[in-house]
């Protein structure tokens, strides 16, 4: 659940005093240098980070990369402000997340240990037994959610199925000539596309999913921005006598 400690359903009985208020830091994420993407983000999102493909359990998993070095997310600031214009849904649902239950159905859940949380101050989760307007738009944005990833699972099967991926070969080298190599993730490849015959690209196109790769490997283009976030925030650190 990467940023998600403490993850229960929603109760209206367990919960119904409870209250909720907006995040006003992300500091939950910053030692996050990557979350799950929607293909329905990818061209918002191709223009502040690079888009990526890690291995996951049934097919590849889109996602938004957001550092480099492990527990390092270089667009959250030491004040817990988000540095960049577009913010992915996966963050921006915290600090409710979709569970699903015994039968299959959706299920809304929270971070009990989210600050966002209260029994004293905020907008209540439940009024006379039913859910109030701010969980009735999080139960909203918690379905359209769950339904793009479902989207977005189709996506990175059929990338897979067409042989379109490939493992990342990029190598980062900071001011100070520290590399890193990116590892485990993985990008399309543009030879094997340009290989594809005329109705499967024909299929790609009328699906929209041509447009969503093009957008992936634009956003490719961002990993040096990633590299100069890095080299500033050691910068920072230096200047502050940290290590």
């Amino acid at each position: 659940m990467i940023f998600y400690e403490r993850v229960v359903p929603l109760n209206d009985q367990t919960h119904a005093n409870l209250k909720v208020r907006p995040a006003t830091s992300f500091a939950y994420a910053a030692k996050t240098n990557s979350v799950p993407l929607l293909a329905s983000e990818f061209f918002e999102a191709a223009r502040e980070y690079p888009i990526v493909f890690a291995s996951g359990e049934a097919s590849p998993v889109a996602a938004a990369l957001l550092g480099l070095r492990e527990s390092e997310n270089l667009y959250v600031d030491t004040e817990g402000k988000w540095d960049a214009r577009y913010i992915p849904a996966f963050v921006r649902r915290y600090p409710f997340v979709p569970g699903t239950g015994a039968q299959g159905e959706l299920l809304v859940c929270i971070d009990e240990s989210s600050q966002c949380f209260d029994t004293r101050e905020g907008d209540p989760l439940f009024v006379a037994g039913k859910p109030g307007p701010r969980l009735e738009h999080a139960m909203k944005f918690l379905a359209e959610f769950h339904q793009a990833a479902t989207s977005t699972e189709l996506l990175g099967r059929r990338l897979q199925e067409l042989g379109l991926l490939r493992q990342a070969d990029s190598l980062a080298q900071l001011n100070d000539g520290t590399q890193f190599r990116l590892s485990g993730l993985n990008v399309v490849d543009e030879t094997k596309l340009r290989e594809l015959d005329r109705d499967t690209v024909h299929e790609l196109f009328a699906n929209g999913t041509l447009a969503v790769i093009y957008a992936h490997l634009m956003s490719l283009g961002n990993l040096g921005a990633l590299v100069d976030r890095m080299n500033r925030r050691g910068i920072a650190g230096k200047v502050a006598g940290k290590p």
